[in-house]
């Protein structure tokens, strides 16, 4: 696999477990391009790996995601070039959980956030401290939830509670997502959520890699015909808003710490 990385840390075990750590605390794991494009190449490589059997995915720092980036967001307001690109990688970088025929198990330390959010739902367990919280904000900023919330949030929890706090953007904390069935396993605090992600992955690496793998595929099904009837129109909508003037307010009141003055345009 590829072996330079700038956003993120990729070991592999004796055992066949694949750890990806995000790796950028600085800008709290921002889903950037740069992130965009490494963590899909890395997921395609280890698709195509054999010698893996289960993956780990991590993160540094007090947030595991804070989800998008405010600059990309501004630069694709003014160029549907780079709203093309944003919603192009989104899609790419869900088909490639999609088809991962390895199990992944995501250990959530900190705050996970919009795309942060939605690819901690897209893993097999979810592991989180009790002071982590999951929140898919994009209405919040003016902008629809296209880049997976609106598939992995009803299938985690239901849809009328997904619609809850998608149309909301409030936050899940660890116990009550343990509670609905967004986090499968909760642990007391941040430092021990990587190496429970960890142990839980080593037990599924243990196992028949036939059977578990073949498992993990026929799930990843039902997940692709779910996408195949929501994603595109999300992603279309989502385009859409990063071209409105909403957005722009959104991003200025979060900054400006005050209530957005959202007009519908």
């Amino acid at each position: 696999m590829s072996d330079v990385h700038q956003t993120l840390r990729l070991t592999t075990d004796a055992e066949g477990v694949c750890e990806i750590v995000l790796s950028r605390p600085e800008v709290m794991n921002r889903f950037d391009p740069e992130l965009h494009h490494e963590l899909t190449r890395v997921l395609r490589e280890i698709a195509a790996d054999t010698s893996i059997r289960a993956v780990v995915l991590a993160s540094t720092g007090k947030a595991f995601s804070a989800g998008g980036d405010f600059e990309l967001m501004e630069a694709a307001h003014k160029d549907a070039a780079v709203r093309r690109e944003i919603i192009g990688d989104a899609r790419h970088l869900l088909d490639a959980f999609l088809a991962l025929p390895q199990p992944i198990v995501v250990a959530v330390q900190g705050p996970a956030i919009g795309l942060g959010a939605t690819v901690a739902m897209l893993c097999d367990a979810v592991v989180a401290a009790r002071s982590a919280v999951l929140a898919d904000t994009h209405v919040a900023i003016g902008l629809v939830a296209g880049d997976g919330g609106c598939l992995v949030w009803p299938q985690a929890m239901g849809m009328t509670r997904a619609r809850r706090h998608l149309l909301t953007g409030d936050p899940l904390d660890a116990e009550t997502a343990l509670r609905v069935g967004v986090v499968t396993d909760l642990v007391e605090t941040p430092e021990e959520a990587h190496p429970a992600a960890t142990e839980i992955a080593r037990r599924m690496a243990r196992l028949a890699p036939l059977a578990v793998q073949g498992t993990k595929r026929a799930l990843n099904q039902v997940s692709r015909q779910r996408a195949d009837e929501v994603v595109d129109l999300a992603l279309a909508f989502e385009e859409q808003t990063l071209g409105s003037e909403d957005l722009l307010e959104g991003i200025a009141s979060f900054r400006e710490r005050r209530s957005p003055r959202f007009a519908g345009r």
